[in-house]
């Protein structure tokens, strides 16, 4: 098995865990692994990682390195094309692979993989973690009627027609992808997942960020991850600006992404100052970080259900944690708090709804508990790692038994 994506372990954004939970599973199973990544952190200018090494049995080999890092879209299309380059090189003089597990990172690697099979024979799974172009149509800086938007579209769809499988994270994707024309069987719903038994609940009273942070008694609400262009961060400053004074609560932002300034200065130039500002944590003390919040946030802009699925949901889940979303109740993060009862829903632009969520957990602490363990209890049963990975070992073998 051959693994595709511009991030990989020890990169700690979703889609590198996602890849590096995925590649030690197959490994555990017997299969042999090859991941080509990066030589860059994501988001970091230079090489910082080796070229190759092995980890635990994967086998991973290193190409490229971003040399002007994301400034501006010129210089990310720049450092992507010597990934492409450099990346489907080393594919191509590796030996021949069964099957290749693409991303969605950068956009379009998927071509590299149909190269591959065209030449190699190796057959490949489209792993869809966001949609392009309609990620930067959705969040304004391409039009939908655009000549640009209309190749690139065009591409994707001779991407996705061309796989194996395709594997789509929730339903509102899964709609999506289907409406660009793509048959029903090649696509597989795998959602992204957590591992319950790497991610447990960890007591405030013992848990060491709340002592480093001095939280003490207060609600911790905290955002972690991605602060990206498709996530809603106007309905969450606005709420956080009007409960600022409140001081039963206390907001951390923990992570990076482009929104992420843009936030931190919305609330500065507010006169808000009484929040956490801390950087990507190492995986290693995710339960503690997760398990740190008595509330977590997650958003979505209007219109960007299926395009993308934030993953951060079922870290919380597995931390035992309530979460309050920002964006359409339509999108997939929504319906599974809705059918687990494990948080509220907002819509985007809501700071009212958003105000009464908050308080309502700042002023009922027993529902925070309670939520927690219904989502928690969920995962368990259909949404955790064991399930989405049983579900990856029976796509890849199938496909393996075609070669």
């Amino acid at each position: 098995m051959l693994i595709l994506n511009q991030c990989f372990y020890p990169d700690v954004v979703a889609t590198a865990q996602h890849g590096w939970d995925l590649a030690l599973h197959l490994r555990k199973e017997g299969h042999e692994i090859t991941a080509i990544a990066s030589r860059s952190i994501y988001g970091a200018k230079g090489a910082s990682l080796a070229k190759r090494e092995v980890v635990q049995g994967v086998r991973i080999e290193r190409v490229s390195a971003s040399i002007f890092g994301k400034s501006s879209i010129l210089a990310r299309a720049c450092d992507f094309l010597f990934f492409y380059i450099l990346a489907l090189w080393r594919a191509l003089t590796l030996p021949k692979h069964d099957v290749c597990v693409v991303f969605t990172t950068p956009p379009f690697i998927s071509l590299a993989s149909w190269i591959l099979r065209l030449i190699r024979g190796t057959r490949y799974v489209y792993w869809v973690m966001d949609l392009y172009p309609d990620v930067p149509v959705v969040c304004g800086v391409m039009r939908k009627d655009s000549l640009a938007t209309r190749f690139f579209e065009g591409v994707n769809r001779f991407c996705l027609r061309r796989a194996d499988r395709v594997v789509v994270l929730g339903r509102c994707m899964e709609s999506l992808v289907l409406s660009k024309g793509i048959p029903a069987s090649k696509l597989v719903r795998i959602n992204v997942w957590s591992d319950q038994e790497e991610i447990k609940p960890i007591a405030r009273e013992a848990n060491a960020y709340r002592r480093e942070w001095n939280v003490g008694d207060r609600l911790l609400v905290m955002y972690s991850g991605n602060f990206g262009i498709g996530h809603d961060i106007e309905t969450m400053a606005d709420g956080v600006t009007q409960l600022a004074s409140d001081p039963r609560i206390l907001f951390a932002f923990v992570g990076g992404g482009k929104r992420k300034p843009e936030l931190i200065d919305i609330l500065k130039s507010r006169g808000v100052t009484g929040f956490i500002d801390a950087p990507y944590q190492p995986r290693e003390r995710l339960d503690e970080l997760l398990s740190a919040a008595d509330v977590h946030l997650a958003s979505l802009k209007n219109g960007a259900e299926g395009v993308m699925v934030p993953c951060k949901l079922y870290g919380v889940l597995a931390a035992s944690r309530p979460v309050v979303y920002v964006g359409s109740p339509s999108g997939e993060v929504a319906r599974v708090i809705a059918e687990e009862h494990c948080g509220a829903v907002v819509p985007c632009g809501d700071s009212a709804r958003f105000i009464e969520a908050i308080l309502g957990y700042a002023n009922d602490r027993a529902s925070v508990d309670a939520d927690g363990a219904r989502g928690r209890a969920a995962l368990t049963e259909k949404w955790g790692a064991s399930h989405a990975l049983a579900k990856w070992s029976t796509l890849l073998g199938e496909i393996a038994a075609r070669t």
